[in-house]
């Protein structure tokens, strides 16, 4: 089975939900000109990193971003790996990744488990507690954000238990751009599944970010990779790949649970 991805690489408005929406609504338009099947987008797509003002502009419950895929989802019949937004729980905010599917479904939320100290998300955000697992086209897929992909062993828990394919929601830093494509080409050769990567672009008042949003391959071979500026990426993956190079290669069959 064949999918067309679609990567949003996204310049944020820091602490603008409204002025992110709109751009989001805009892109989402010019990239299917080229009909995808599934559009993805960065990591706190709608605030950046704006995390002091979180809890007067975190979207409560996601009730606004739901919403919003919704409608996109059934106007464009698109699925959509709806990147990550602050979402606002009772008295706390954490960092949540959508699914919506193509009808305007709800398939899949995740909130990100490892809360990145470096950029203060632990004083601000809640660590999330759920697996990133979830099927589209009854295919299954892992879904995971920014600072996950640094966890090989949380990368695992999903291909382990059925996924061909891991979309990464990233606001990772230009700094450090080296390890996104290092990680992330180690990530799809160890686990022998696609990798969707969506990263921002632009800058904050406190970073610059990479972008660099990739799709890669099985066998760690770039398929496609973004600059550092805002742009729309797209690629086709083959999901049924996954399957031949698994046997070329017995990694799942070879493993020692039994010891590790």
């Amino acid at each position: 089975m064949k999918f067309k991805i679609a990567c949003l690489q996204m310049d944020i408005a820091f602490g603008n939900p409204n002025k992110n929406f709109q751009k989001a609504e805009k892109l989402i338009a010019e990239a299917m000109k080229a009909n995808p099947d599934i559009i993805v987008l960065p990591e706190l797509w709608t605030t950046g990193y704006d995390l002091t003002r979180l809890d007067t502009i975190a979207d409560k419950n996601t009730v606004t971003t739901i919403e919003f895929f919704k409608m996109a989802a059934k106007k464009y019949q698109v699925h959509f790996v709806g990147g990550s937004v602050a979402n606002q729980v009772d008295n706390s905010v954490r960092n949540t990744l959508l699914i919506i599917d193509k009808n305007g479904q709800l398939v899949h939320s995740y909130s990100k488990l490892h809360l990145f100290k470096l950029m203060d998300e632990h004083l601000y955000l809640e660590a999330g507690v759920e697996k990133g697992l979830f099927e589209l086209e009854n295919r299954t897929f892992g879904a995971v954000i920014c600072y996950d992909i640094r966890f090989p062993e949380w990368i695992r828990a999903h291909t382990a238990n059925g996924a061909e394919a891991l979309f990464v929601v990233a606001e990772w830093p230009a700094a450090r751009l080296s390890h996104w494509r290092a990680l992330l080409i180690a990530r799809a050769i160890e686990n022998q599944c696609f990798v969707i990567a969506c990263n921002r672009s632009g800058h904050d008042p406190n970073n610059e970010f990479a972008g660099h949003s990739m799709i890669i391959d099985p066998w760690g071979e770039v398929i496609a990779e973004a600059g550092d500026k805002e742009e729309i990426m797209s690629a086709v993956i083959e999901l049924d790949r996954v399957k031949d190079i698994r046997k070329q290669i017995p990694i799942f069959e070879d493993r020692r649970p039994d010891l590790y």
